[in-house]
């Protein structure tokens, strides 16, 4: 990564400190990043009210873009209260300006009313909103009452926020994110993401990230925060998607680590976004179909005996190998385009039976219907395989679980990890930690950095998976906390004599020190916002 990481936030003084400015450059500070605030508006508040709201001239404002514009270009811009229809325009004409040179980022926090009630959007300046920066928005974060104003409805119950997200989409928007940690939920705070996964074939992502609601007095400038999280994890590498679960997480962070502190005022404390956020895997939010209560003693079960080495092979034949050089874990990676494929369900049926006489914790790679009804112990799915579920085979698959199947899951980006840990699962998969050549993938390598990372934030036991080729590279994998180390084409022809030279060294990696957890994580997904 080039260049430096520069955010402009453009957006209102609050003189309480609060929100506003003052929030975005909490937010700016706990990630690391370079925060040039824009003023364009002037508010008079404090912590229970606001009391006056002053547009700066179009003049002045253009003229803070300008000086910036020379010396400080943006990776991402963010904004927030923009006093009047003019501002906007002016914003909308230096966005324009510099996308010319290069690309530049748009999260537009809609702030229409404080959290008082206070209006901050007039008529005007809402269909200045709606026609200039909706257009050009990269990501748009209303809570729910911003989105109805914005789109000119009424207020939205929330199994119409995924309509309303499409339509935010339809006027321009890329990642929409519909904020409700404003609203009372006993199940938990969810907001409503729609964002198209990055280099990838895939779907929308169109899911509730979720966490646990926290209770405190201290939600002063919650969605400036969010916000500017988001930009501040775009201007160092993130796509959208990921964007938005790490400041997910900043914001949780904040809210429970200043629960019980002393509000200085009369009314709600500030949000203090700070670092530190992303090594606390009480923060990792859940990414699922439906807004389901959260089970937090199930969240943390990274316990028991480690997976070890976890051989991949591609028929049952090679089953019969594996399991005679002594694996005990191991997936059947069969590509077969139908269920009904006779030999696809000899195959399985053989390999379930091989290794349920050895003993062996067997998953069966995609085919998880056929499996099932061949009573096999485990499966393992992809994020792809995830999103293509319906409401009846989640349903179905959720049932399976309950009843005693394993489930695997993969893992690529930040996204995929909260997807993965909405489901539970016995494992999840992080990789590809080298590069590979068995599959095509647009994801880089995640390096030992993100393998320690996500070792430490999954809320299940995680395998490390792609390029592991060396005794060497399966210690440093056991070494990050990774319970399990997919071996693939490292098993040569004979497998019994290379499993106990890979054994050996995973073992050898989980008895030595573990690798330090780092404090973010890096960029799996190349952006189109960061050379």
């Amino acid at each position: 990564m080039s260049g430096r990481a520069i955010v402009w936030s453009i957006a209102g003084t609050d003189s309480g400190g609060g929100a506003g400015l003052s929030a975005d450059q909490r937010a700016a500070d706990a990630f690391g990043v370079h925060l040039a605030p824009v003023v364009a508006a002037v508010t008079a508040q404090h912590s229970t009210a606001v009391l006056r709201v002053d547009a700066v001239a179009p003049e002045l404002l253009d003229a803070q873009l300008q000086v910036l514009e020379a010396d400080l270009p943006p990776r991402v811009i963010k904004t927030g209260v923009l006093g009047s229809a003019r501002n906007v325009g002016r914003v909308a004409a230096c966005v324009d300006r510099l996308r010319q040179r290069g690309p530049v980022a748009l999260v537009v926090d809609p702030v229409l009313r404080a959290s008082s009630g206070a209006a901050l959007a007039d008529r005007d300046l809402l269909a200045a909103l709606r026609r200039e920066l909706l257009p050009r928005a990269d990501v748009v974060t209303p809570n729910r009452r911003e989105a109805a104003l914005l789109l000119g409805e009424p207020p939205f119950a929330r199994h119409e926020l995924p309509a309303a997200a499409r339509i935010f989409q339809a006027l321009g928007a890329g990642t929409v994110c519909i904020t409700g940690g404003d609203e009372a939920d006993a199940a938990g705070a969810f907001d409503w993401l729609l964002s198209a996964p990055a280099g990838s074939a895939q779907p929308p992502v169109e899911r509730w990230l979720g966490l646990p609601r926290v209770h405190t007095q201290h939600t002063h400038g919650t969605g400036c925060s969010f916000a500017s999280a988001i930009a501040s994890a775009l201007a160092l590498g993130f796509v959208p998607a990921d964007a938005v679960v790490l400041a997910k997480m900043a914001v949780a962070h904040a809210l429970r680590h200043d629960a019980d502190r002393p509000t200085p005022g009369a009314g709600p404390g500030p949000v203090r976004l700070r670092a530190g956020f992303a090594t606390d895997p009480a923060v990792l939010p859940w990414l699922t179909d439906d807004a389901v209560p959260f089970t937090p003693a199930a969240a943390g079960a990274r316990g028991g005996e480690a997976l070890g080495l976890y051989a991949i092979v591609d028929s049952a034949e090679r089953i019969d190998a594996v399991l005679a050089a002594g694996v005990r874990t191991l997936q059947l990676r069969i590509k077969a385009d139908r269920r009904d494929d006779p030999a696809l369900r000899d195959a399985l049926a053989r390999a379930i039976a091989s290794a349920r006489a050895a003993g062996a914790r067997l998953f069966v790679n995609d085919h998880w219907r056929l499996a099932l009804e061949l009573g096999a112990g485990g499966v393992h799915l992809g994020q792809e395989d995830l999103l293509a579920l319906d409401t009846g085979e989640r349903a179905a698959l959720r049932t399976a679980q309950r009843d005693g199947l394993q489930l695997g899951i993969s893992s690529h980006s930040l996204w995929e990890l909260a997807q993965a840990a909405a489901w539970q699962p016995a494992y999840i998969a992080c990789g590809p930690v080298w590069p590979t050549l068995t599959k095509q993938m647009p994801w880089r390598p995640q390096g030992l950095h993100n393998l320690a990372w996500w070792s430490a934030m999954a809320p299940a036991p995680v395998v490390a998976i792609g390029g592991i080729l060396e005794p060497q590279q399966a210690a440093a994998a056991a070494r990050c906390g990774a319970s399990g180390v997919c071996i693939v084409r490292g098993l040569g022809d004979d497998p019994r004599q290379q499993v106990p030279v890979f054994a050996a060294a995973i073992r050898s990696g989980h008895g030595a020190a573990r690798e330090p957890v780092p404090a973010l994580p890096r960029p799996s997904l190349s952006s189109a916002f960061v050379p």
